[in-house]
């Protein structure tokens, strides 16, 4: 059966011929399912591995002295040193042995990122030791510069 109906939507009218498919005229709209939840599946815990019983005590080595770090190798810790605040490429190294310097004057510039950032003395004093060069690579909390 066809039926010819007009509409008006926002204004402009619309012909428009509607088919009915059914014979008795009702619209029956197809069932659709629920989802389904499907709850993880734990994987299987392993057997526990046995445990070998505590070797014996043995006496404990002879204290070995401490071997100097190597330059620039790891966080020093030191309150005179300068740390990298992040992974980057020296830049710059922007002062010398024996410069002094006030809080904030730049030490280093530093690339990480394609983005330069610079290094500022974090207290006043004079630069006793330089721990990088141009284009070294440092990690976070590395010794850059130290000053007394």
């Amino acid at each position: 059966m066809m039926r010819h109906l007009r509409i008006t939507v926002d204004g402009r009218v619309f012909d428009v011929v509607v088919e009915d498919v059914t014979e008795s005229g009702a619209y029956t709209p197809a069932p659709i399912p629920a989802p389904v939840a499907h709850a993880p599946v734990a994987a299987p815990r392993p057997a526990p591995a046995p445990v070998a019983p505590p070797p014996a005590a043995a006496p404990a080595p002879a204290a070995a002295p401490a071997a100097p770090a190597a330059k620039g190798a790891g966080p020093s810790g030191g309150a005179d040193d300068r740390l990298a605040p992040l992974a980057g490429v020296v830049l710059e190294v922007s002062v010398k042995v024996g410069d002094k310097v006030d809080v904030d004057d730049q030490v280093v510039v530093l690339e990480a990122m394609k983005m330069k950032t610079v290094i500022g003395a974090h207290k006043a004093g004079t630069i006793t030791g330089i721990h990088v060069k141009d284009g070294d690579a440092v990690d976070a909390d590395q010794p850059l510069v130290t000053i007394s």
